[in-house]
């Protein structure tokens, strides 16, 4: 099958899909399908008008199988960047990008699209897995910060960036167009919002001096409309707590804070007996919620988080539209069987738009 062949066959359904649920004619429908397909013809490729780009990138938050954040689909923010020209104008972007959903600690829903892959020459790309994260260095005595970031503290520095060498240095932004040298810019520092995490009854945990940041933007998917490829698609919601309290902090191949949680609450950690893991882990994701929430940020506990999904479920059966779901990544890492998710079923089919991981094709 042809390329344009290809193109044309993603296209149409989206527009289908998509014109029908803003409302359009069935004629309105037939004359831009005719447009596309001449459009396709002669360039090899069509572009999304405004209005397309807008539903189509809701259309991919609410076909997310992995997102327990559905239900408020309809509210992401889209920053239209298709426009950009150079490195300097997609940094600032990102900037405008991380203020708008940051809004001083009222989480925003906001996605940031730059040119599709069809533009070669200003081909985007963003080197980083989100937009604001922290370093992480190798030294003598292991790693300080955050493991998971090994690469990409890595290149900044190849591009003559130094941290200051703590355990929450927030990384640069590294940008790319087309075949061009990466560039590096810094986050303005009014621009990264961070929460210090204290506990509500237990003092020890000011002594582990633990933060993190507010806003989770992810920049390592593409975003892929009607069979147009967005590689640089930045989007965000706001933390489910354990993704800070449960992954982040305590996993061991990132920060690993259980063994020093345990031991500021004197738990017994010769035994894995005692529960003293899951005692720890427990009283992290309260101080995570506990500090966002004393702090004005905004953040849902998984408890909230899976009656929410199963309002986003009840809306989606009212009007046709069957729920997919990746089950594994659905179910909250903490106490899984206390919620409706855990005894559910879900299709793991992936429907289109959708975002997919750069390295999934």
């Amino acid at each position: 099958m042809k390329v344009q062949d290809q193109l044309l066959e993603k296209a149409i359904p989206f527009i289908k899909e998509c014109y029908s649920e803003l409302g359009q004619s069935s004629g309105e429908i037939e004359a831009r399908l005719a447009q596309i397909t001449e459009t396709i013809r002669y360039k090899g490729y069509y572009e999304h008008t405004r209005q397309e780009l807008e539903h189509g990138a809701k259309m991919a938050w609410r076909n997310s199988n992995r997102c327990i954040g559905r239900l408020f689909w309809e509210t992401l923010t889209v920053h239209d960047a298709r426009y950009i020209e150079t490195e300097e104008q997609m940094a600032e972007a990102l900037f405008r990008h991380i203020e708008t959903a940051t809004n001083g600690g009222k989480i925003r829903p906001v996605i940031t699209i730059f040119p599709p892959t069809n533009n070669s020459a200003q081909r985007a790309f963003i080197h980083n897995d989100q937009l604001i994260r922290y370093a992480g260095y190798e030294n003598d005595n292991g790693i300080l910060g955050d493991p998971a970031s090994l690469q990409i503290t890595a290149l900044c520095q190849s591009l003559g960036w130094q941290g200051a060498g703590t355990p929450y240095d927030v990384l640069p932004l590294v940008v790319q167009l087309g075949d061009r040298k990466p560039k590096l810019f810094e986050i303005p520092a009014e621009l990264v919002l961070e929460v210090d995490i204290t506990h509500p009854d237990i003092a020890a945990f000011d002594d582990l001096h633990l933060k993190w940041y507010a806003v989770p933007i992810v920049s390592n998917m593409y975003l892929e409309i009607g069979g147009i490829h967005y590689p640089a698609a930045p989007f965000n919601g706001w933390y489910m707590g354990t993704e800070i309290g449960a992954r982040n902090f305590a996993d061991e191949a990132r920060y690993d804070m259980l063994p020093r949680i345990a031991s500021v609450m004197g738990l017994d950690t010769r035994r894995d007996a005692s529960l003293w893991k899951d005692r720890a882990l427990v009283e992290l994701n309260v101080a995570v919620l506990h500090s966002f929430q004393q702090q004005g940020v905004a953040i849902v506990d998984h408890h909230t988080a899976a009656r929410q999904f199963r309002n986003f479920e009840e809306k989606e059966q009212k009007v046709g539209r069957d729920v997919t779901g990746d089950w594994s990544w659905l179910i909250p890492p903490v106490s899984p069987a206390t919620t409706h998710i855990f005894h559910q079923h879900y299709s793991n089919e992936v429907k289109l738009p959708n975002f997919f991981y750069r390295h999934e094709g």
